[in-house]
């Protein structure tokens, strides 16, 4: 089986919310709700990679100094295995917008649950609930 890494961002706002991103039309899993990411691609670093995708999808700068890793997933699909660390965006500049993604929004951590999320999301919201429920960046 194939083996996919990605890599994902908690971007957590001031106010305690956190980032997600609606995946657009055409895409597998369209309009279902991620944290911002993409594919690591070959010769590239988890956090270079999550820069750039950062940059391309919703528009804001990340030091890579700014990365912290918090958890991953690692989530057999029918075609391939997902492998996905996410995260900590300890903070960044510019404005979130929908550039390569269908939306953004930010919300609290315990409304991840009422967010259609891709399965592989799972232990993610977990972990980002734990570290985040009341507090700020």
């Amino acid at each position: 089986m194939r083996l996919v890494l990605v890599v994902a961002a908690a971007l957590v706002d001031a106010q305690g919310r956190v980032l997600i991103t609606q995946r657009p039309p055409g895409k597998a899993m369209a309009g279902l709700w991620e944290f911002p990411g993409g594919k690591v691609e070959d010769g590239e670093t988890p956090e270079a990679a999550l820069v750039r995708e950062l940059a391309e999808e919703v528009g804001v700068v990340v030091a890579p100094d700014a990365l912290t890793p918090l958890t991953f997933a690692s989530h057999a699909y029918d075609d391939f295995h997902l492998l996905m660390p996410l995260y900590h965006a300890g903070g960044w500049s510019g404005t979130p917008v929908a550039r390569e993604v269908a939306a953004v929004r930010f919300v609290a951590p315990g409304e991840l649950d009422a967010a259609a999320m891709p399965a592989a999301d799972a232990p993610l919201i977990a972990a980002v609930q734990s570290r985040f429920n009341g507090s700020t960046r």
